[in-house]
């Protein structure tokens, strides 16, 4: 969160010797705390769901082989999987030296990444307006500001969607990004006073979020041109040399990187196709971010259309309408960051100190209804308990916990199963999946699809002990997980099942 005020009294004595200075909080700094506090709570009280499997099994990899770990969730060679960025390294690290489960890493890597967030979030603030208030109000259009139907996406900034992904690494990259931007313009604000070092060090930061979350990174420097373009008034080739200098850090950080190559992701297109949904549904989903509209035209009409705030959010347009024309769907993942210049400039716009003319108070009570509209129709579920919840708001996804199934199977050996929520969970605690549930740059996709056919035909009805066999042997599985609806094998032995949901453990393969 951004510095403290430091507030001069006049002092006495042995007292004025040391200068006597009292500290006090800034706003952004008290409610960013609140915040802080009741997000946490809210996210550690959501069970874990979603993508959350496939970044705990990611950790549990690596905490059995830090240098060479297998696949996220099968039992192939893990090597070019891009989900071993540096932020997974680290959590890693700290499940070998800590003793804890993926599950667990994932719980205590929330608020870690709510932090910074927030403080990143603050800090590019701040950079734009040194009005105190400004921070407090871009939180808010951060988190409310979107739509009237929910928005629930790995990358997502707000507060329903933060519920489930605090912990992966998008959010983490999101905290580095803001990070990065408000390093950027100070680095524009003091005219370079750093020197080289400065530069290669903004180019460090970069390079990290390129390795933690790609997509996020394309972002990132999208708003660092807008910045650049729009603050830095003499190019003089010095100045070129230096912010070159950044570029080509950032670069080769991605180069030296060893676990996978980023720069092979940007022709993959295997999850283009899970993406198009993204572009599904926009003015639900984020019309109420335009009422940040008139702020950003205020600032081209003040400044010029070289305003960086102007600049970021026509990029960004420029980048999601070139997802949805060349069918690279993924690049709609920039979505939530393109909110942020509307979200940021109506937050400076509305901290300006009073009186406001009439334009301003219109444009005040207008936020005030989108907020309370946001809040109201999607995100009152994820902070408010069920207990004082008058109307029934909707709530974030309630997914099963597979501690029950995990503690009959080994680590590592192959489950078989279809189920939505166990093929995207249970690898999360350790063993394997036949078939993957997502892409990954490490397996062929048509490898991938053929397993999955393969688990179809095995819990097909019609299927034969014999055909069953064959797919056994070949991927050496141990185990069953079958919903309430699919027939036990003859050849299967049921170990356990879930009251909660109804599905079966059952072993097979000897």
């Amino acid at each position: 969160m951004s510095a403290g005020v430091l507030v001069r009294r006049p002092v006495r004595g042995a007292t004025a010797l040391r200068g006597g200075g009292s500290w006090r909080p800034t706003p952004y700094q008290v409610f960013g705390f609140l915040f802080w506090l009741v997000m946490s709570l809210a996210y550690w009280r959501v069970p874990l769901c979603c993508d959350a499997g496939q970044h705990a099994a990611v950790v549990e990899r690596l905490k059995d082989d830090l240098l060479r770990p297998r696949h996220p969730m099968a039992d192939l060679p893990g090597a070019g999987s891009p989900y071993y960025s540096p932020f997974a390294v680290a959590q890693g690290v700290f499940a070998r030296l800590s003793g804890l489960a993926g599950w667990e890493v994932l719980k205590l890597a929330g608020p870690l990444n709510l932090l910074v967030l927030l403080t990143g979030a603050g800090r590019f603030v701040r950079v734009l307006s040194p009005r105190p208030w400004a921070p407090v109000l871009a939180l808010v259009a951060m988190m409310l500001l979107w739509g009237v139907e929910r928005a629930w996406w790995s990358g997502y900034t707000n507060l329903m969607a933060l519920t489930g992904n605090l912990a992966y690494p998008s959010a983490f990259a999101i905290g580095l990004t803001f990070w990065a931007w408000a390093l950027t313009g100070t680095q524009l604000r003091d005219a370079g006073a750093r020197g080289p070092a400065g530069y290669a060090a903004l180019g460090v930061l970069y390079g990290l979020i390129l390795l933690v979350h790609p997509i996020t990174a394309v972002a990132a420097a999208v708003g660092a041109v807008a910045l650049v373009a729009g603050w830095q008034r003499h190019w003089r080739p010095a100045v070129a040399g230096r912010w070159a200098l950044t570029g080509a850090v950032a670069l080769l950080c991605g180069a030296c990187w060893p676990y996978f190559d980023v720069f092979a992701l940007a022709g993959d297109g295997s999850v283009d196709a899970m993406h198009r949904r993204l572009y599904l549904d926009l003015p639900e989903r984020f019309g109420l971010a335009l009422l940040g509209l008139p702020a950003l035209w205020l600032r081209a009409r003040r400044t010029s259309w070289r305003d960086p705030l102007v600049l970021m959010f026509a990029l960004d347009c420029l980048l999601v309408a070139y997802g949805w024309v060349s069918g690279h769907y993924t690049y709609g993942r920039s979505l939530g960051l393109t909110l942020v210049p509307l979200q940021s400039a109506l937050a400076v716009e509305l901290a300006a100190p009073r009186p406001w003319p009439v334009w301003r108070r219109l444009l005040g009570g207008a936020a005030a209804a989108g907020v309370c509209a946001g809040f109201l129709t999607v995100h009152a579920g994820a902070v408010v308990p069920r207990s004082l919840d008058p109307v029934g708001f909707d709530r974030p996804p309630d997914w099963p916990e597979y501690g029950w199934a995990a503690r009959y199977i080994g680590r590592g050996e192959v489950v078989i199963t279809d189920g939505y929520h166990a093929v995207h969970a249970i690898a999360g605690y350790g063993p394997n999946l036949a078939a993957p549930a997502w892409p990954d740059a490490s397996l062929d996709e048509r490898e991938r699809l053929r397993r999955a056919a393969d688990v179809r035909a095995y819990l097909d009805p019609a299927s034969t002990r014999a055909e069953r066999s064959v797919i056994v042997r070949r991927y050496g599985a141990r185990w069953l997980l079958l919903t309430p609806r699919q027939r036990v094998p003859e050849e299967a032995v049921v170990v356990a099942w879930s009251r909660r949901t109804g599905e079966v453990l059952a072993r097979v393969g000897g």
